[in-house]
């Protein structure tokens, strides 16, 4: 679980990233699932834009993405979700504390 100190680093480092991948009309499948995983593996910080044809929640599909992902919803601001997971591989991210 993040803090709000840990959330408000992240959210200040994913100010800078585009979102990699998009949810649109299939909503949250086992595909985005499987490449948000590799992602976060990769990157531990990605954005995720909700399209206006997605049938599902914002928040529902932020819920669904993170618990099939193993990983933390930082933020679901406007369109955009943004989650982390810390890498077992390619740390690069310091957490504060």
């Amino acid at each position: 679980m993040l803090s709000g100190k840990q959330k408000r680093f992240l959210r200040s480092e994913a100010h800078s990233i585009k979102p990699i991948f998009q949810v649109g009309k299939a909503g949250v499948n086992h595909n985005l699932i499987k490449q948000t995983e590799d992602a976060l593996e990769a990157r531990e910080l990605i954005k995720i834009s909700i399209l206006q044809n997605c049938a599902e929640d914002k928040h529902e599909a932020a819920r669904k993405i993170s618990e099939a992902s193993h990983s933390e919803v930082v933020q679901v601001i406007g369109s955009t979700i943004i989650l982390y997971k810390e890498s077992l591989e390619n740390k690069n991210i310091q957490l504060p504390i």
